[in-house]
């Protein structure tokens, strides 16, 4: 393979792990962020940085130029995808990518709302060759989007009411993700779910983590309102990711988030991790100082 692997959002839990999983196998990587600067800091000088804003048409030809396959994965803040990441996507096919792996969403194949869905529909009808990677919910957002609630506040603040949701973790998600991307005929124009063991509701996940943790975490289960005035005061979202995290958390209080695939050990051959044992591995991060 001569021709680089684009992985966007390549400082992420899942762009640096895919990035990883790349070079293990000796294939030629292009790690992109807004930064290349950041990438250097978070991979290092060996991988190949460089800028890509979705935003900016003046990134896209040197991070598209010579790519053949990419990772793609949309930034939180972009939800307006025809404005926003379209034309960089014509950019990218015109440049010669021929096949995008898609970081997606559980259950965006019937769930409009999301932003997903849309670029979902836009590599359908694009003529690229595509794979979504439609993962569960991250158990890495406790550890980052929602680490202050548990860490500080001993409280778990979401609206997913006594809904279950499979959660999966990023390593798992990107070694699926990764397995596309080293062999895309494999993978040509298939959707996989990667998920956990189990579906929890967010009750559970508190008791797992109070008991974790020698202190007792409150799952606040509040309802949608309130839960968009704490992502928005306390959790400084922007407005956009507010709206797409509520939708996300409402598929799960409606009791669409529970499912469980065995698509980790189809793709990989490995089992997922359960969330006991990742959260145990990252009980750390939740301790105070």
């Amino acid at each position: 393979m001569d021709t680089p692997i684009l992985v966007t959002g390549a400082t992420g839990n899942i762009g640096r792990a895919i990035v990883g999983f790349l070079r293990a196998e000796g294939a030629p990587v292009r790690a992109a962020a807004r930064s290349p600067r950041d990438v250097t800091t978070a991979l290092g000088d060996e991988v190949e940085a460089v800028a890509l804003d979705f935003t900016d048409p003046t990134t896209w030809d040197g991070a598209f130029r010579g790519v053949e396959r990419m990772f793609l994965m949309r930034p939180p803040q972009l939800s307006n995808i025809a404005r926003d990441m379209v034309p960089a996507l014509e950019a990218a096919k015109s440049a010669g990518v021929r096949h995008m792996v898609l970081l997606s969403l559980q259950g965006a194949e019937s769930n409009t709302v999301v932003p997903h869905a849309r670029i979902e529909a836009w590599l359908r009808d694009s003529g690229l060759e595509w794979t979504f990677v439609r993962p569960s919910f991250f158990m890495e957002n406790l550890t980052t989007t929602h680490l202050t609630d548990i860490r500080d506040r001993d409280s778990l603040m979401v609206p997913a009411g006594t809904g279950a949701t499979s959660f999966v973790a990023a390593s798992d998600v990107a070694a699926v993700a990764s397995a596309a991307l080293l062999d895309p005929s494999a993978h040509r124009n298939t959707a996989w779910t990667p998920t956990g063991t189990s579906a929890l509701t967010y009750a559970e996940v508190a008791d797992t983590l109070s008991h974790l943790l020698g202190r007792p975490i409150r799952y606040a289960k509040p309802g949608v309102i309130a839960y968009a005035r704490h992502a928005r005061r306390t959790l400084g979202m922007p407005w956009g990711m507010v709206a797409v995290t509520t939708a996300i958390y409402s598929v799960a209080r409606a009791g669409k988030a529970d499912g469980i695939t065995d698509d980790v050990l189809a793709v990989t051959g490995q089992p997922p991790q359960s969330f006991e044992q990742w959260a145990t591995q990252h009980a750390g991060e939740w301790s105070r100082p």
